[in-house]
């Protein structure tokens, strides 16, 4: 079955930049989102980002209005209906998911796929609350989704062969490298990154540097394209402490276990560049 129509649940930066990336592609888009003002943003930051992208010479205004005449929004359930593919990228609440795909499962013909773009979430027990766990696949994409090049395709042990090709075949139609990654908390990049945010967070809290200067060293002697203390505030602190609680809850290791001034600055609702201030005022 050829996939034509994109569904995707959610229209926040995560959600808001799969459906920019799927209407670019060709692909008649559908996003909803649970009521109409966050749906107007969302759709509002994907024509500011095209329209920004012709202002720079990066785009042509031709293919914005093509990906925006491709993309269209709701806030019913009913109008994905038609899709052959719905990609779920709403907050990470495991209820909140299940109630999500019961109402889908009800309304989509029975080939449709259910994608996942968790970040942090057990694939198989996602797939397990549908009543299609062989047409189940996590689909992690990386923020900023239009910019960031990956896309980890993570099969859960339901998931047929067929969904997983055809998944991974539509990940690459978007022009992105997808690689596949196990279903295990972090998959492959969390897994790795996780650690490395929590060590500098330890590091510091040691007296190994100021935050600036971890940064630079990072920057400048390992050739990252940004320090640890600046990609915690662009990732969310809350978001890694979340992460970094159903890692160690999984593996039960020290590597895992989110450092005491993490919990803390999450506490203080300093979360980063999206709160105005994490290890970084904003």
């Amino acid at each position: 079955m050829q996939i034509k129509t994109v569904g995707v649940l959610g229209c926040g930066l995560m959600g808001g930049g799969i459906a920019q990336v799927a209407a670019q592609s060709g692909y008649k888009t559908i996003v909803r989102e649970v009521e109409a003002g966050l749906l107007e943003k969302g759709l509002g930051r994907i024509r500011a980002f095209l329209s920004g992208a012709v202002d720079k010479g990066k785009l042509t205004p031709e293919s914005r209005d093509a990906t925006l005449s491709n993309l269209s929004g709701t806030t019913s359930f009913d109008d994905l209906a038609a899709c052959d593919v719905v990609i779920e990228a709403i907050i990470e609440n495991l209820d909140e998911k299940r109630k999500a795909y019961a109402a889908l499962d009800a309304l989509v013909a029975e080939p449709t796929i259910f994608a996942s773009n968790t970040s942090s979430l057990c694939i198989t027990e996602l797939a397990a609350t549908t009543k299609r766990p062989d047409r189940f696949v996590g689909l992690h994409f990386f923020n900023p989704v239009p910019l960031m090049k990956l896309v980890e395709v993570i099969r859960a042990l339901t998931t047929s062969d067929e969904t997983y090709h055809r998944a991974f075949a539509f990940a690459t139609s978007l022009g992105k490298e997808a690689i596949t990654a196990p279903d295990r908390p972090g998959f492959i990049v969390n897994r790795l990154l996780v650690p490395y945010l929590l060590d500098a967070i330890r590091s510091y809290e040691h007296g190994l540097g100021t935050v600036e200067d971890i940064d630079k060293g990072m920057k400048l002697g390992c050739g990252h394209p940004m320090g640890p203390f600046t990609l915690l505030d662009f990732v969310g602190l809350d978001t890694t402490y979340y992460i970094a609680n159903i890692m160690f809850e999984e593996f039960r290791e020290p590597a895992y276990a989110p450092p005491p001034l993490l919990k803390r600055m999450v506490l203080a609702g300093r979360l980063g560049k999206k709160s105005g201030e994490g290890f970084y005022k904003y």
